[in-house]
């Protein structure tokens, strides 16, 4: 019996979908961009979030104080989350 519950633990674990980030629409990069850009902030790499729907991701952003961040954004490309690499 506890080699069945470990067996089903695992099927589950193994049977989840793999969710990958996918890189926004072109329309989408340029409101990022222009979001960023109202921060003070410029470069790095965008992903759209495919778990949850309307949620982007700014990695590696280079902001006037100098310093690099990772910014989220909602689907109203407004700022949600701004963390300090």
């Amino acid at each position: 019996m506890k080699n069945f519950a470990i067996a089903a633990i695992a099927l589950a674990f193994c049977s989840a979908p793999a969710f990958a980030d996918s890189k926004p629409a072109e329309d989408e990069a340029g409101k990022i961009k222009q979001t960023l850009s109202d921060w003070g902030c410029e470069g790095g790499t965008f992903e759209k979030e495919t778990e949850a729907s309307s949620l982007f991701e700014a990695d590696d952003v280079k902001c006037k104080d100098g310093n690099q961040y990772d910014v989220k954004l909602d689907g109203s490309f407004k700022v949600i989350s701004i963390t300090r690499d």
